[in-house]
């Protein structure tokens, strides 16, 4: 692929957090995301991996450089980047359709349509049936699944997820990281371009076509790895091949903060 199909550049970016202390979270990060890809963004804690997301999604701005999606500079969030959240962020006053419906209110779309295409994501996730249930009510996954369909039914162009997994036990992180692949390859999902930060190495591996590697603070592009193994993945999972590229992740990170990552994979 070439950089002018790119869908989001990155330009050069650079964070700087202002304050008693002047903290630098990201130095000059340069890289690519294309159509159709799945990218992971992996490095140690503090690094700057949710910050970088931020920026991605306007929700932040660089203190220079810069991010273009499809061309146009991004200074502000765009219904056409969508952010997935590792604490769920679902307003608890909502049950599930409304929650799922948030987005779609916003861009003002009529009821009726906004039923509809709510249903359509509701039911991607498989929560069809629980569209009256309230937070409280549901698992931490089925939370998270409800974040994923808010997320989808504005029907972004890139869905950015920041460690979407990592507060749920593994059983129900690995059926959501399947659930995730199957709607990432779902032709008849719009939303077909994936962004995702991670501390676990063996999920970036798993999910990702592309993994970035950011070493420690401040936040500094030093690996981009593309994963050249078969999909889907279960039975690759337990290879040789799916460990050597772990070791070459992990080997990477070590060498730019210290051997500690090797155990939080």
């Amino acid at each position: 692929m070439t950089a002018s199909s790119a869908v989001l550049r990155v330009g050069g970016v650079s964070k700087v957090f202002e304050g008693n202390q002047k903290i630098r979270a990201l130095e000059a990060v340069t890289f690519d995301v294309f159509p159709h890809e799945f990218l992971c963004i992996v490095g140690p804690s503090g690094c700057g991996k949710s910050t970088l997301l931020r920026i991605l999604d306007g929700l932040d701005l660089p203190t220079s450089g810069q991010v273009l999606f499809n061309g146009e500079l991004v200074t502000a969030p765009s219904p056409k980047i969508s952010m997935i959240f590792q604490t769920f962020a679902l307003l608890p006053w909502k049950n599930v359709r409304e929650n799922v419906e948030l987005g779609l209110e916003a861009q003002g779309l009529p009821l009726r349509a906004r039923r509809e295409k709510a249903a359509k994501y509701i039911e991607s996730v498989g929560l069809s049936g629980f569209e009256e249930a309230y937070p409280r009510e549901l698992s931490g996954g089925m939370k998270q699944r409800v974040g994923i369909a808010r997320a989808l039914a504005v029907e972004p162009e890139v869905l950015l997820m920041d460690e979407p997994f990592s507060s749920l036990d593994e059983l129900t992180a690995d059926t959501l990281r399947k659930e995730v692949l199957e709607i990432w390859r779902d032709p008849t999902i719009v939303t077909n371009t994936f962004v995702m930060v991670t501390h676990n190495v063996h999920e970036a591996v798993f999910m990702a076509d592309r993994i970035i590697i950011l070493r420690a603070r401040p936040g500094t592009l030093v690996a981009d790895i593309t994963v050249e193994l078969p999909r889907p993945r279960v039975k690759v999972a337990q290879t040789q091949e799916f460990f050597d590229y772990e070791k070459k992740i992990i080997s990477v990170i070590e060498q730019y903060s210290g051997p500690a990552y090797g155990t939080q994979t």
